[in-house]
């Protein structure tokens, strides 16, 4: 197809046309023949033999062995995407905690690796620790560093196009932190940083609750409360990062979810009875605020009404993205979502009736990985970039990107 359709145009453009069409179909098809190969890709036998041998020397693709005794005569070659070429970096951090996961390049996990962080710690001291996570992440999964082809990270708060934490209240002196620029000093590939409601939103369509969704809101409810939005499948991040954010807006009740939750936005508790007792006085962690939903899970009086008052809150700002997208389904994730999902059945009761249309609003099926994921999904989308794209050779560097300036150890 790509051989025929460009018939006599630039011969360079023709090759890498024919290659990302035949690594694609590897890749997503399977392992094949060189004749099969051939067919479904439109190409006559000879031009895929030269393209898989490209590949193959581009580390690639690789030969299948023929397996013992699968037919008499010599067998016929197959081929199949070598998914080892290289892996992704998915990493979740906020100010609690970082979580990673490592996969192959078609998303299959090679490992993953969590860690505790000091949520009052200097930016630079959590950074550090986010790289001690990254080294021991990579060793536990015998990945060494040179195999990253991208590592994406997400972080609440605004993300700009740079990378940089643009706004954040959830994560002490984040705001303003070029987090982009400085993992990418760790790092020989490129770096991408997302805001954590839009990873979730990409997760939940790629392995979660939205993967039969097109128009799609993600709400992660967390100590705030933000939303990720993919329209027609893609996410969308506005000029400036910060679609989704309409919990800036007090009066949409999705700051201070945590708070709200375990007080009821007052000074103090706002009901009694064992899941409540004792929490507000400890501050709006989450711990206490994912007790209280395991107690609502159970059915405990005090801690029912406590959700059922945050939803009704959280249902101004739900239903606003709602009538403002119109969404086929709305996702609820975060810390905020699990234990049985009181939360989410309450927002049900609450939202729908103030949305025109019949959205589905679901729980997420990913818990607390939802961000790493989505992180995985971002870096694979940017390797997808860099396998399949004509417009320059294999390999040839970006102008923009930067590489690693400091010790891969780092």
């Amino acid at each position: 197809m790509a051989e025929r359709s460009l018939h006599g145009g630039d011969p360079s453009v023709l090759r890498r046309l024919n290659s990302a069409a035949t690594l694609r179909e590897l890749r997503d098809g399977g392992e094949s023949t060189l004749s099969g190969l051939a067919s479904r890709v439109g190409l006559s036998r000879p031009t895929t033999e030269g393209v898989l041998g490209e590949l193959i020397g581009r580390g690639l693709v690789a030969e299948v062995a023929p397996r013992p005794g699968s037919a008499l005569g010599r067998p016929a070659r197959r081929y199949r995407f070598r998914a080892e070429a290289g892996h992704a970096l998915g990493i979740a951090v906020d100010a609690h905690r970082v979580r990673l996961l490592v996969t192959d390049l078609t998303g299959e996990a090679a490992g993953g690796h969590r860690a505790g962080l000091d949520p009052h710690a200097r930016p630079d001291a959590r950074i550090a620790a986010v790289r001690a996570a990254v080294k021991e992440c990579l060793a536990a999964a015998g990945v060494g560093r040179a195999s990253l082809r991208a590592v994406a990270a997400g972080t609440p708060g605004v993300v700009g196009p740079d990378g940089t934490v643009t706004r954040c209240a959830a994560v002490p002196g984040w705001e303003g932190v070029g987090l982009g620029r400085e993992l990418g000093r760790s790092f020989a590939c490129p770096v991408l940083v997302e805001n954590d409601a839009n990873l979730a939103a990409m997760a939940e369509r790629w392995r979660g609750a939205a993967r039969a969704a097109d128009d799609v809101v993600c709400v992660y409810a967390g100590l705030h409360t933000g939303a990720g939005a993919l329209i027609g499948g893609r996410l969308h991040r506005g000029r400036w990062g910060a679609a989704g954010e309409i919990g800036m807006l007090p009066e949409l009740g999705l700051r201070d979810t945590t708070a709200v939750l375990l007080t009821g936005g007052g000074p103090g508790p706002a009901a009694s009875g064992a899941a409540l007792a004792g929490l507000a006085s400890a501050g709006p962690a989450l711990d206490d605020a994912e007790r209280v939903l395991a107690a609502a899970g159970r059915r405990d009086p005090a801690a029912l009404e406590a959700v059922e008052r945050l939803a009704a809150r959280m249902s101004r700002g739900v239903a606003a993205m709602a009538l403002a997208l119109d969404p086929e389904m709305i996702v609820v994730g975060g810390p905020l979502a699990g234990a049985g999902a009181p939360l989410v059945g309450a927002l049900r009761r609450h939202v729908l009736p103030l949305c025109l249309s019949p959205v589905r609003i679901e729980a997420s099926e990913l818990g607390d990985e939802a961000v790493g994921l989505g992180a995985v999904r971002l870096a694979l989308d940017r390797i997808d970039e860099d396998l399949f794209r004509v417009d320059r050779a294999p390999g040839a560097a970006e102008p923009s990107e930067a590489g690693a300036t400091e010790s891969a150890e780092r």
